[in-house]
């Protein structure tokens, strides 16, 4: 007796009802957003399209100051604002230096907080106090430590023989190599704990079959450590260079742009709050985001052409 084939029953359309009832669902689903959104939308998205907008104005401060449309004036005027671009030059010398500092430094911590060594815990709680200080506290320590008469760092070279008048944030001599060196101390904690998660991340067996291969710690380092790491280098190096750059608290209250120091943000805030420009010192706001745009395209790029090679 032969089997006879039949024919698989088409699905059954949905129904209006059914379509109904699931268009209800989709749209309870959206609802759920609405919460989050409105904050996002309230303290993130509008200010920055305000911002946006307001670097193409000549607004002004003052109470009955008129504000109009002014196109493109505002960067005109920026392509011959000479200390405007004199601060940006500072401002990367200042992002690049923390940034390539932070970074090897907290890459050693990293490895020897990774190593299997006595008192390890607590080196790791010591290595987090920066980072639970705000920068207006790191910045005000670090002024006492560095003032000209009565500051630890003078005392200290003093103790050693070594001059111990330096005025470390009164000189243009000085004063942007000493900035430098409190930003990396203020973000190596951060940097230093990323690295250390992603250290742990690698397996030891890949270590020990190296070892056992011959392969020095040289060796290992540069073919399984930083390899196995380079996702996180490359995204805390990122990191590290937006925040670097638009850094301001530390800064601000460290020297206030004097001496060398005067960073684009603080460039902008002094046309802003000082001299009532707001209009100009938004068109500053919006050139530093394209310009930092542009660096970490080209950065993240060529990372990605690394990996794939």
């Amino acid at each position: 007796m032969t089997a006879v084939a039949t024919r698989p029953e088409a699905p059954t359309p949905p129904t209006p009802q059914r379509r109904g009832r699931r268009g209800r669902q989709d749209w309870s689903a959206y609802l759920l957003f609405v919460p989050a959104m409105i904050p996002i939308l309230a303290f993130s998205v509008y200010p920055l399209v305000q911002g946006i907008l307001l670097g193409f104005t000549d607004s002004q401060s003052g109470l009955n100051a008129v504000t109009s449309f002014t196109g493109i004036d505002n960067y005109v005027r920026l392509l011959d604002y000479g200390l405007f671009w004199q601060s940006f030059g500072i401002g990367l010398i200042w992002a690049f230096s923390v940034t390539i500092i932070q970074f090897v430094a907290s890459l050693c911590l990293a490895l020897l907080l990774n190593a299997n060594l006595w008192g390890q815990g607590i080196a790791r709680t010591i290595a987090l106090i920066p980072w639970a200080m705000p920068p207006v506290i790191i910045a005000i320590m670090w002024r006492f430590m560095l003032h000209p008469t009565y500051g630890a760092i003078n005392g200290g070279l003093g103790a050693l023989g070594l001059p111990d008048d330096t005025n470390w944030l009164g000189t243009a001599q000085w004063a942007l190599p000493a900035v430098i060196v409190v930003g990396v101390w203020a973000g190596m904690p951060q940097t230093t704990i990323t690295l250390l998660a992603g250290l742990q991340g690698i397996d030891d067996q890949l270590h020990e079959a190296a070892q056992i291969d011959g392969a020095s710690v040289w060796q290992r380092f540069w073919n399984i450590t930083i390899p196995g790491l380079r996702p996180v280098i490359v995204a805390i190096t990122t990191l590290d260079f937006i925040n670097n750059f638009n850094s301001f608290a530390l800064v601000y209250v460290l020297t206030a742009g004097a001496y060398g120091t005067m960073l684009p943000m603080l460039f902008a805030y002094n046309e802003a709050f000082r001299y009532g420009n707001f209009g100009l010192a938004s068109a500053m706001g919006n050139v530093i985001v394209v310009v930092i745009a542009v660096f970490l395209f080209v950065y993240l790029r060529a990372q990605a052409k690394a990996r794939t090679a």
